[in-house]
């Protein structure tokens, strides 16, 4: 048996079903959850990032949800710390801890321990902040074509902080952050682990997209833009960057109508699905759970807990509840 500490990963899509059987998993397991999501770290948005409702925890604690006011900055650094420590949380009341979300940059991060350096706020920042204010998003993200394919490839150009961080980066050290990030995935894994992806026919998670949407819209969602504006965001905000936040504000600022604030959400939702996928795709060692093939959240849940047991991430005597 080794000495590594276990860690049990479960992501996928958007809107593919990772919430409901991440708490069967973590039942069966006797598990904690971290949530790897950019968006459901924040308090007061729950509708536009489909946020689990207390009552869905069924009393298994949640880390890195709630905990972060919507107008404070969130990273990929600051995930990694907060992570790490809940895992020690997690690790010191003996249970296993369920890595959960579908931020795949994250999740690698906190899987190779990647090293991140929180930088000082830089001259060339500042004008890289101020050259997206004045030519605008895609212009930014133009710069990275020639310096960094792979990354004018991954990051969308609407997350202006992660094109700055590649841009800045580069100028820095003159190696591209996606080189980087390869050789530091490289690296062995610190953990013994399991790295679930959970998928879909397309079609079939395409419409599963569009009624997630449409059921965000009857709860509330409109109405949660409003308020957290109110509250005090503003559209530049880390925390607005979201999907559904970053659609539904030009509607409420009278700059498109609703109707096409819908169709560029779910157009947008879609194409981040298919974002995803591609990451995941590209990872190593990775666990696919396809759900044409296992269409019940019990088989699902058998084939997982015998991949576990094969990779000596849990021991037969870890099962709890089956």
């Amino acid at each position: 048996m080794t000495d590594k500490k276990p860690l049990i990963i479960l992501t996928g899509p958007t809107a593919v079903g990772k919430t409901a059987l991440s708490i069967e998993l973590a039942k069966a397991v006797n598990g904690e959850m971290i949530s790897a999501d950019s968006m459901q770290v924040y308090r007061l948005l729950d509708i536009g990032t489909a946020k689990i409702k207390p009552e869905e925890m069924e009393g298994i604690p949640h880390y890195l949800i709630d905990v972060l006011d919507p107008k404070e900055e969130f990273n990929v650094f600051r995930f990694q710390q907060m992570a790490k420590q809940a895992l020690e949380n997690i690790y010191a009341k003996g249970k296993i801890p369920i890595v959960v979300g579908g931020t795949g940059f994250y999740i690698q991060a906190l899987l190779y321990d990647i090293s991140f350096e929180e930088t000082e706020e830089s001259v060339y920042r500042t004008e890289l902040e101020q050259y997206a204010a004045l030519y605008g998003a895609h212009a930014l993200h133009e710069k990275l074509r020639d310096i960094d394919p792979v990354s004018y490839q991954d990051i969308h150009e609407n997350n202006v902080k992660r094109v700055i961080r590649a841009l800045e980066f580069y100028h820095d050290t003159g190696y591209p952050i996606s080189k980087h990030n390869a050789e530091e995935r490289q690296k062995e894994s610190p953990y013994q682990f399991a790295y679930f992806v959970l998928n879909d026919d397309r079609e079939k998670l395409y419409n599963r997209i569009d009624l997630r949407i449409d059921q965000m819209l009857d709860n509330g969602l409109i109405e949660e833009v409003k308020a957290v504006l109110e509250y005090g965001c503003t559209k530049e905000m880390v925390s607005m960057q979201g999907l559904g936040y970053k659609e539904m504000i030009p509607y409420l600022q009278g700059e498109c109508s609703l109707e096409d604030a819908v169709y560029i959400l779910k157009r947008d939702t879609r194409h981040f699905a298919k974002r995803q996928l591609t990451w995941f795709r590209r990872e190593r060692d990775v666990i696919w759970v396809d759900k044409q093939s296992l269409p019940t959240t019990r088989q699902q849940l058998d084939f997982m807990i015998q991949q576990l047991q094969n990779r000596q991430v849990i021991q037969k005597e870890d099962i709890y509840h089956v």
